[in-house]
């Protein structure tokens, strides 16, 4: 039983929501293969590779209100006082923002930065440049949450990327939301920004890789005592 708990620690669940993708994948790869025998090779690294894609590891997020959680695995692309989208109707005041860049290789699993309740929800329409690049906050298609906190109203913004065709979002408004939860998925590459309120500070750095639910993005300052931490 402990080599079977080994091989079950160690290999990581898919979401659901990538089974069509892998058997899709799947299948392409019998069909090639049936072709021409080494294309089902070639389509078999595919498979795997998207297995990886749509992978959902568990983490263990940090149980303490005054930090904010990385949305996403990634690298840290941004971190800079901006104007915050105007459908999260959070006012014209520059806020906080720290961007996280997530790669095809990237965990594309989200997760809420912070305890709180959902307040709003907004879907825009847009287009799909690089997002990486500054402009893709405002071109590109996106889903904005806002969520209250002991802090203040924070936004969360998916924002789908240069391959990226569909944003899911698993929460609804006026839902109680805990810090790490998984909150949705972005197909195929893609970003998330973070906007906060006055009081926090941030607690990485540019091109740091960052690790959704775990990697503490920022904070706000206040005097604390041990942190706990909670498996999801």
């Amino acid at each position: 039983m402990s080599l079977f708990n080994t091989v079950r620690n160690t290999i990581v669940p898919v979401h659901k929501e990538g089974y069509p993708f892998v058997a899709a994948f799947f299948v392409a790869s019998l069909i090639l293969g049936w072709i021409f025998k080494p294309l089902f090779w070639i389509g078999m690294i595919f498979t795997l590779w998207c297995a990886y894609f749509f992978r959902d590891p568990e983490r263990v997020t940090p149980q303490d209100d005054d930090l904010v959680i990385s949305p996403a695995d990634g690298r840290v692309s941004a971190i800079q006082m901006v104007t915050p989208p105007a459908e999260l109707d959070l006012g014209s005041e520059p806020m906080l923002r720290i961007s996280v860049f997530m790669n095809v290789f990237n965990c594309h699993v989200n997760r809420a930065p912070m305890r709180g309740r959902i307040v709003s929800i907004n879907y825009r329409s847009g287009s799909f440049v690089n997002a990486e690049l500054d402009k893709a906050s405002e071109d590109n298609e996106r889903n904005g949450l806002v969520i209250e906190t002991r802090h203040g109203q924070i936004g969360v913004v998916q924002i789908a990327g240069l391959v990226a065709r569909r944003i899911l979002c698993w929460v609804n408004p006026n839902e109680p939301v805990d810090a790490g939860e998984r909150i949705g998925l972005i197909r195929f590459g893609s970003r998330l920004d973070v906007f906060l309120p006055a009081g926090a500070a941030p607690r990485v750095s540019l091109g740091q890789t960052a690790i959704a639910g775990e990697t503490v993005i920022a904070e706000f300052a206040s005097a604390k005592g041990p942190v706990i931490s909670r498996r999801s």
